[in-house]
């Protein structure tokens, strides 16, 4: 944790960026950053033809918000392609994945939830089965 040095206002220059195979994430409320103890919020850029393929979070529910672009948005077997202002919601260990199938980039926010922040965050699930047959898992 940050202790002290926790912000409670975060400006464009404190947010941390991390790379990921699927794109930028710009975090801008998490551990290390701010006192968060059960929410982490950050911004994702994904190209066209990027995925975050099927995974899930055992100790968080998500809730994705559309700001740009299109994508198609899996929640364990249900697929629906959501754009701008549009949500998905999550729940807790639920198998999921963000693919963008289309020829613009999609840029969405992803808030996590938990009662308290454990491991490991993500477990990924796109080379099993029933994950595998319904999309060609991404080499990257």
């Amino acid at each position: 944790m940050c202790g002290a040095e926790c912000l409670r206002f975060v400006s464009t220059a404190d947010v941390v960026v991390e790379d990921f195979p699927w794109g930028p994430h710009a975090w801008f409320v998490r551990p290390g950053l701010t006192a968060s103890e059960h929410l982490m919020a950050v911004k994702v850029s994904m190209p066209p033809g990027q995925a975050h393929q099927f995974h899930r979070h055992p100790h968080f529910e998500e809730a994705l918000y559309f700001l740009e672009g299109r994508a198609e948005q899996w929640v364990d077997g249900e697929k629906r392609i959501l754009g701008p202002g549009e949500v998905a919601h999550v729940p807790m260990d639920a198998v999921h994945g963000t693919y963008n199938v289309f020829e613009e980039p999609c840029v969405f926010l992803a808030f996590l939830a938990s009662p308290s922040f454990q491991e490991p965050m993500v477990v990924d699930v796109f080379r099993e089965e029933p994950w595998v047959s319904l999309k060609t898992p991404i080499e990257y």
